[in-house]
C-alpha cells in the first residue's frame, strides 16, 4: 500500500494527511506542541500508530507551512519535498471543492489570500488578522485564550452592546447597506461590557473583517466563489458571520469537510498531482 504523506507544520501545530493510490484522503489528524519540529515528529509517529503503517508502506513525504523551515533532512530517512505552501493552499482547496476559479483564504495566525484560476494558483496578499489576533484580544479582555471557553461565551453574547449597526446612526438603510449592517467594530462597546458581549465581539471583528478582506480581494477578479481553510473554520460563529456577508455582497463563502487540513492535503497533492511548477527543496 503506496501512501504520500502531506504535513502542514505550523508553529504549534501540525496537520498530517495521507493520500492513498485511490486518491482518497487517509485519517487526517492534527497534534500541538511547543514547537515545530516536536510537532511534525509527534504527529507522524501518531499518524502511523493510528493507521497500523509501516515506513515502507510511505512513498513519499510531502512538507510544507511556515515550521517547514525548520526540517532540514529526510523523515524517518524517507524520501522528503517541501511543497510550496500557498500552491498547496489551492490545490487542496480545489481537491475539496471540485472548484477551478475561487480564492482561498487560509486563516491561521494571520489570513493570506490564493487566487485560483485553473492551473495558475497564485498569493495575491493578505491580512494581519486571524487567529493570532482571537488568541491575543481574548488574553487581554476575556484573561483566556482557550478557544472552548471564548467560542462558549460568544454564544451567549450580544452585539447589540458591542458594535454600531447602520441602524444605530441612520433611521433608514443607506444604499446597498441595510440596517442590520455593522457601521463601527466595537464601536458600541461599553466599559462594563460582559464577558460574553466581549467574547461574541472579538470573533466577529475577526471573522468579519476576513471577509470584508476577501470580498476587497476579489474586485475585478471575476471571482465570487471564497474557500475558507484553517483552524478558524472551526468556529461555530463562522455559521453567522459569513451568510450574512453572503446576503449582503452576493458572494459565496464554501468551507470543505476537511478545511483545516487543505493545505496539508494539498502538500501531497503537489507529488500526486504535481503542476508545471515542482514543488521546490527536495532533500
Amino acid at each position: 500500500m503506496a501512501i504520500v504523506i502531506g504535513i502542514d507544520v505550523g508553529i504549534s501545530t501540525t496537520k498530517i494527511v495521507g493520500i492513498n493510490e485511490d486518491g482518497i484522503v487517509v485519517s487526517p489528524i492534527r497534534i500541538k506542541a511547543t514547537d515545530p519540529v516536536t510537532s511534525l515528529y509527534g504527529a507522524f509517529g501518531k499518524y502511523l500508530i493510528d493507521n497500523k503503517l509501516q515506513l515502507s508502506d510511505i512513498e513519499r513525504v510531502m512538507i510544507t507551512g511556515v515550521g517547514a523551515a525548520y526540517i532540514d533532512q529526510p523523515i524517518y530517512g524517507l524520501p522528503t519535498d517541501k511543497a510550496e505552501e500557498f500552491v498547496a493552499d489551492g490545490l487542496g482547496a480545489r481537491y475539496e471543492t471540485d472548484l477551478d476559479d475561487m480564492i482561498v483564504v487560509s486563516m491561521g495566525t494571520g489570513t493570506s489570500f490564493v487566487q485560483c484560476k485553473g492551473d495558475d494558483i497564485r498569493h495575491i496578499g493578505g491580512i494581519g488578522v486571524g487567529g493570532g489576533t482571537l488568541m491575543g484580544l481574548s488574553r487581554i479582555m476575556l484573561k483566556t485564550d482557550d478557544v472552548r471557553t471564548i467560542t462558549s461565551l460568544a454564544m451567549q453574547g450580544d452585539l447589540a452592546n458591542i458594535d454600531v449597526q447602520i441602524g444605530d446612526i441612520s433611521p433608514y438603510p443607506l444604499p446597498g447597506l441595510p440596517k442590520h449592517a455593522t457601521a463601527s467594530l466595537f464601536g458600541n462597546a461599553k466599559s462594563n461590557a460582559s464577558r460574553e458581549d466581549i467574547a461574541k465581539g472579538i470573533i466577529t471583528t475577526v471573522l468579519q473583517t476576513i471577509g470584508s478582506g476577501t470580498i476587497l480581494a476579489s474586485l475585478n477578479s471575476g471571482i465570487r466563489d471564497f474557500v475558507l481553510i484553517g483552524n478558524l473554520t472551526l468556529l461555530p460563529q463562522c455559521k453567522e458571520v459569513f451568510p450574512g456577508l453572503e446576503k449582503l455582497y452576493k458572494v459565496h463563502f464554501v468551507i470543505p469537510k476537511y478545511s483545516e487540513f487543505c493545505t496539508a492535503i494539498g502538500a501531497a497533492l503537489c507529488y500526486v498531482k504535481p503542476l508545471q511548477a515542482s514543488p521546490k527543496g527536495r532533500m
